[in-house]
């Protein structure tokens, strides 16, 4: 049998919100809550490390095609910069993702990402730091 949990995702979430609100504890779906809950983490550091990717990408292109730096890739530093901001306002336990281990991953799909985009061969080892994610200046002079 089918659940709505299976059927319809954004009813089922509805419906728990009132369930809980309503303080009729007894009726919810209690694995499928726990099983969200625990994704609700995951998404939160997927935003951060994608952020750091998309990151990572730029630094990749700027630092390799000088000749084409653009006011969009610079944008695109500067946007992803204060997304990290406020995903580390909201949720400052996503601080334990700003390492270099996890930096060296999404270093790995940047830099695929990076040759695809420019068919450029680009460095296999990461050289950035998480200070340089953060921090690193990348003006148009």
């Amino acid at each position: 049998m089918t659940t709505l949990y299976e059927q319809d995702y954004g009813l089922w979430a509805e419906q728990m919100a009132d369930l809980i609100a309503a303080g009729r504890f007894d009726e919810l779906d209690i694995e499928n809550l726990v099983e969200e809950v625990r994704d609700l983490s995951k998404r939160e550091r997927d935003r951060l490390l994608s952020s750091m990717r998309l990151i990572v990408h730029h630094f990749l292109k700027w630092d390799n095609q000088p000749q084409r730096r653009s006011r969009s890739w610079q944008t695109t530093i500067q946007r992803e910069r204060l997304n990290i901001q406020k995903y580390l306002l909201d949720s400052p336990s996503l601080k334990r993702y700003l390492t270099d281990e996890y930096l060296n991953q999404v270093y790995e799909t940047g830099r695929l990402d990076a040759i695809g985009e420019t068919g450029l061969d680009m460095p296999i080892d990461c050289t950035y730091t998480i200070e340089d994610i953060l921090e690193r200046n990348v003006n148009l002079t």
